[in-house]
């Protein structure tokens, strides 16, 4: 591990202006960056810890629910305004990681984690974009099982790991951002970037901003919702395929509906297509399966995770079928 000094930030002002040095990055509960940094994949020169800021509250507030960024994971997933009116966000949660994770990380944190490609995390003989601009993405012809078959490109195929990132992006999920010019919000959609030729810039934060919270609107859909992940082990594993799904059903019509998947996007990967399939439609097998297939229509596969897209459509389709009986 580099040399680093380390501040602890005493107020939001303080983080910004500490956090805007050059090399400087912040940290939470560190469940994520403490590993890059011990792997040499992260080298800050500044480490700046922001625990103490008043940022951990989960309230309700004009239109939904605010979560502050520095809320723990189980905190968050036992709440019962996060229970009762967004369950997708408490099981996409507690889908992740282990419990001792959970009681460290970030919500915050977990929304900048950095994907778990085998050679983004490999210094020694693995080119990679995201690592080292130019040099190459090794999965493209090496070991790509568990990478991306939505939002890929020639630079990077890398899956995002978030579970709660997914959940943000079927709601319509607002993320406040505070710098020295105050505060800014983004919809999740839009926070996270797809690789394109500059997979190293991963989001929209800007040095020296940290997130302050998180804005989840009510919604019939968002109260009756829920997510999905299918792995390759039961616990402590990131998904090959996740779906997050919120249905508004009256009369035997959806008359609203929220779809995002995971597991196969190189970003939280909030489908409309799907959506635009089952708006207005019947809840039945044919109509969900026929969203699926708009969802998954422009996966580009690699020779390993071709699985992924018949996978990533089942998810779909038993998350759908699932949440609709209990809708009726």
């Amino acid at each position: 591990m580099h040399a680093f000094d380390y501040v602890r930030a005493k107020d939001l002002g303080g983080a910004v202006s500490s956090g805007s040095r050059p090399a400087a990055k912040f940290v939470a509960g560190g469940t994520n960056l403490i590993d890059l940094m011990k792997s040499e994949v992260e080298r800050p020169e500044h480490l700046v810890d922001i625990n103490a800021l008043p940022l951990a509250s989960i309230e309700r507030v004009s239109g939904g629910i605010r979560i502050g960024a520095l809320a723990r994971m189980t905190d968050v997933a036992l709440h019962p305004l996060v229970k009762q009116g967004f369950p997708v966000i408490s099981q996409a949660l507690l889908a992740s990681a282990s419990p001792q994770l959970r009681n460290m990380a970030s919500i915050g944190g977990n929304l900048m984690q950095r994907t778990r490609c085998t050679y983004f995390r490999e210094l020694t003989f693995a080119p990679c974009n995201k690592r080292e601009p130019g040099s190459g993405c090794a999965a493209m012809e090496g070991e790509n099982r568990l990478h991306a078959v939505l939002g890929t490109s020639p630079s990077c195929i890398a899956t995002h790991p978030s579970d709660l990132a997914v959940a943000l992006a079927a709601l319509d999920a607002v993320i406040t951002l505070h710098g020295r010019d105050g505060d800014r919000k983004i919809v999740a959609t839009d926070f996270h970037l797809l690789p394109g030729s500059t997979p190293n810039i991963e989001h929209a934060l800007r040095h020296g901003e940290v997130i302050s919270s998180v804005f989840v609107p009510d919604a019939a859909y968002a109260k009756h919702s829920s997510y999905l992940k299918v792995r390759d082990r039961s616990e402590f594993e990131f998904a090959l395929a996740s779906a997050a799904v919120g249905l508004d059903i009256a009369g035997g019509t959806i008359r609203n509906v929220r779809v995002a998947l995971g597991g196969v996007g190189t970003k939280p990967w909030r489908s409309r297509e799907a959506e635009r399939a089952l708006t207005g439609k019947s809840p039945s097998e044919g109509t969900f399966r026929e969203a699926a297939e708009a969802a998954l229509a422009g996966a580009t596969p690699r020779e390993q995770n071709g699985f992924k897209i018949e996978l990533a459509k089942r998810t779909l389709v038993r998350s759908l079928t699932d949440l609709a009986g209990g809708a009726a």
